[in-house]
């Protein structure tokens, strides 16, 4: 996964989501629940890579950190809570839908 629509689209196919462009500046696409609107994907161009925010547990953050350089703490965001995946195809995209998947599930509305 390299392009911003390749994130987008994996993001889409996860229940009851939609993207979002809250801002002037239309570099920033937002993931969101469609239930409690909240944002589990945030998306953009940085430093001529796409850039994605993703909500970790705590013993995730450190560990994602670590395993790969292109993760790193969020960009614009909470580094306790957020990384940023840097898309420069060093992260398998397994793990990188992995991650995704953990942010959109630590996001979702509670039943």
């Amino acid at each position: 996964m390299k392009m911003r629509e390749e994130a987008i689209d994996y993001c889409l196919k996860l229940e009851e989501t939609y993207e979002d462009y809250p801002f002037r500046d239309k570099n920033w696409t937002l993931m969101r629940h469609k239930k409690n609107e909240k944002v589990f994907a945030w998306i953009f161009e940085k430093d001529d890579h796409i850039w994605v925010n993703v909500k970790c547990e705590p013993g995730s953050l450190d560990f994602w950190r670590k395993l790969y350089p292109s993760v790193v703490p969020a960009y614009h965001l909470n580094k306790e809570h957020w990384n940023s995946i840097i898309l420069d195809s060093t992260i398998p995209e397994e793990e990188i839908y992995e991650m995704i998947r953990e942010s959109y599930h630590l996001t979702k509305a509670k039943n």
